[in-house]
């Protein structure tokens, strides 16, 4: 069974989650404690290999909490196996799941093998499969999952109709830039009666920032 998964971003008014430089400090310090606070509720969290290689998160609940057993299976998407060893995604911190493609080089699967408390997956021939992979982290116990994008790991898992919900945290502020990353990129639809449809929730200010939830029809 697949797991639930839920988008979770903090974006600015004009929906940037990144400057075209990859700045990306937008929510304030209530936001960052609510996030760690999802985290440590759901089974995995799951990013794209561009934010591994912009960010080397750690992904974990480090500012709620110190033990090791409250952080949540890290999942990245990697179709070409480019985590680099060393990264903190790696860490001991809390079991990892890389997902590649059949298209990732031998010799980078096998020197992400070596790494401790670190699992690849084979899923897919050129690109991750995003459907298979969600089956295979449901076999193993994982029932919710917190997706922190990126924007084109946000759309694809929009496309292929695995996201349940929706949790945004706009800060007030504006960044603008036409090459600077929104909350949902990729290809995107051609008309909007094809957008992928929200029905709202509840919102509440945290801070200076304002949280909204959407369950996704």
């Amino acid at each position: 069974m697949k797991p639930k998964v839920i988008l979770n971003a903090a974006m600015t008014l004009d929906g940037k989650i990144a400057t075209r430089t990859g700045s990306s400090e937008i929510s304030g310090q209530e936001d960052l404690l609510r996030v760690h606070k999802l985290r440590k509720e759901m089974d995995a969290i799951m990013v794209g290999i561009n934010t591994v290689l912009a960010d080397d998160p750690r992904l974990t609940v480090h500012k709620i909490s110190s033990k090791s057993e409250d952080n949540p299976v890290r999942v990245v998407v990697d179709s070409k196996a480019r985590t680099p060893p060393g990264y903190r995604i790696l860490n001991s911190d809390a079991p990892t799941i890389i997902a590649v493609s059949h298209q990732a080089p031998p010799e980078r699967i096998k020197s992400l093998e070596e790494e401790e408390n670190t699992e690849i997956v084979i899923c897919g021939d050129e690109q991750v499969d995003l459907n298979f992979l969600m089956e295979k982290v449901g076999e193993k116990g994982i029932k919710t999952l917190m997706l922190e994008g990126g924007s084109t790991l946000n759309y694809s898992m929009f496309h292929a109709g695995l996201v349940s919900e929706v949790r945004v945290c706009i800060a007030p502020m504006i960044a603008g830039g036409v090459q600077a990353k929104t909350l949902v990129d990729g290809e995107g639809v051609d008309y909007m009666k094809d957008a992928f449809p929200l029905k709202f929730k509840k919102s509440y200010n945290l801070g200076e920032d304002l949280i909204i939830e959407y369950e996704v029809l």
